[in-house]
């Protein structure tokens, strides 16, 4: 066996040849194994993301026509002919949702602005009132409360509703996006040699039947995976975010209760107009002034317009319950994936003999095997006996993986508080810089604030994702994004420096 590069050099069964194709079948075999893993874990996250948007989204559509079926019968055709406002607001409702950079508290201001002038309007059918006339009733609204407290309380809840929403649904995508990058890198010349020797050298000396020793293949694997090791810090912080924001969606932040509820905040909304029309009428007419007369006067259609709206509210806190449950079971079970990673290749894939055995392949022969085995992540490879792991060397994939971790984490950190974070359209080559400082709970939360969200939000990157990304970004975002861009050029300026 003088000619074989890779297996141990004594009496073989292998030619050059079939050692060179063992190592290039070990090699597709492993990384096949490393992207079936991944899969399992994608397949875990967008069902669970698949499980929430279906349900959130239907109580949006349910909401909606429950506003739809209902208020024509009341307001008759001039309902159906002003339906725009409440088509563009739950529209706006479901761009801001899905990741568009809206302000969702200037969304909700605008749509009870345009919502007052219409149905001042309708109730004042007598009076010609222009448009600069609007204007000035508008101006006065704050102080007479038209709509009593509603939007008020509409503006606080569904607004933490939402933003707790959409960092949810985003986490697992973001979660998703990491592992399918993660799970494609390829392997370093050092590895394939190493796997080589695990898998096949056994059968070069003539000991296919022979299981690996179990140390073994962990040293082997551990270095090899020692770069995704390292993502297990931020990778459970990212599990344990999600855990405390889906707390917040079946708690505080109640999305049944708040976003299937909409149409009969609304409702309620308008019901407090027409209870006091006329005093909010007068103290318009005191501030603005009095209107000309119309020359249309008022039809029964106006008198029908007068009626109101009796809206129910079906709840599906049960089925939220559920999926609340499911999900952070699936969380709590994924939370050590990355260094339990080497482990469960080694016993279920590779099928490596138990750990006491001594009768197993240790890389030269049969029997046991003797070194202690390494820990995880790329600083414990050191001395790995197994595989040459340059620690100066670290993944760039995996490092900017690392960024994006942190950054999504920061942002549910920020939902949990009720403080909303624009979503930033970032390039898969940049690495951003997010918060810096993320942690697995509450913690988080309380470092950051303690207020709701009533301020502008704050802006991160976070990695491109169909139909979720934004074009561009407010002048407010450029500070975050011109740090971002210094703290990505400084760690890869790091990099070439420790080469």
């Amino acid at each position: 066996g003088e000619h074989l590069r890779i297996c141990p050099q004594g009496y073989t069964c292998c030619t050059s040849e079939m050692e060179e194709n063992f190592a290039n079948k070990s090699r597709s075999e492993f990384e096949a194994m490393m992207k079936e893993a991944g899969r399992s874990v994608q397949m875990i996250l967008t069902a669970q993301h698949r499980s929430f948007d279906s349900y959130f989204q239907d109580l949006l559509n349910k909401s909606e026509k429950a506003l739809y079926d209902a208020f024509p019968s009341v307001y008759g055709e001039l309902y159906t002919q002003n339906m725009k406002v409440f088509k563009d607001l739950y529209s706006e409702l479901r761009r801001y949702y899905r990741g568009s950079n809206i302000n969702l508290e200037e969304a909700l201001n605008e749509f009870w602005t345009r919502l007052l002038e219409r149905l001042f309007k309708l109730m004042n059918p007598q009076y010609h009132i222009t448009d600069e006339y609007l204007d000035c009733m508008v101006k006065h609204a704050e102080q007479h409360k038209p709509f009593g407290e509603v939007p008020r309380d509409l503006k606080v809840k569904a607004t933490r509703a939402f933003i707790a929403a959409r960092s949810y649904a985003q986490g697992f995508l973001v979660g998703s996006d990491v592992v399918k990058k993660v799970s494609q890198v390829s392997l370093s010349h050092e590895c394939t040699r190493a796997i080589m020797k695990l898998l096949y050298c056994p059968h070069c000396r003539g000991m296919g039947s022979v299981k690996p020793c179990n140390n073994y293949c962990l040293n082997v694997l551990k270095g090899c995976l020692a770069n995704q090791a390292d993502l297990n810090t931020e990778w459970k912080y990212l599990m344990d975010s999600l855990v405390v924001v889906a707390d917040r969606i079946d708690g505080p932040y109640n999305v049944d209760t708040v976003i299937g509820t909409i149409h009969m905040r609304i409702a309620e909304a308008i019901a407090n107009l027409q209870d006091n029309k006329d005093s909010i009428t007068a103290k318009v007419f005191q501030g603005c002034g009095n209107p000309k007369i119309s020359t249309k006067g008022s039809s029964s259609e106006d008198k029908k317009r007068r009626g109101k709206v009796v809206l129910e509210a079906k709840s599906s806190a049960q089925a939220l319950e559920m999926l609340v449950l499911d999900a952070k079971g699936n969380l709590t079970a994924l939370k050590t994936y990355w260094i339990t990673l080497p482990g469960n290749l080694c016993s279920k894939k590779i099928m490596a003999s138990s750990a006491a055995d001594d009768k197993c392949w240790n890389g030269m022969t049969r029997g046991s095997y003797l070194p202690e085995v390494m820990g995880d992540g790329l600083a414990n490879q050191i001395n790995n006996p197994e595989v040459e792991v340059d620690i100066t060397k670290p993944d760039m994939t995996i490092r900017q993986q690392i960024m994006q971790l942190k950054i999504m984490t920061n942002r549910l950190g920020n939902a949990n508080i009720g403080n909303d974070v624009d979503f930033q359209d970032a390039s898969d080559d940049m690495s951003g810089s997010g918060s810096g400082d993320s942690c697995p709970d509450d913690v988080c939360g309380k470092r950051l604030s303690k207020s709701p969200s009533t301020r502008q939000p704050e802006t991160h990157a976070i990695p491109k994702q169909s139909g979720h990304g934004i074009n561009g970004a407010s002048s407010r975002s450029l500070p975050s994004a011109f740090l971002l861009l210094l703290l990505s050029v400084a760690f890869i300026a790091a990099q070439h420096l420790c080469r």
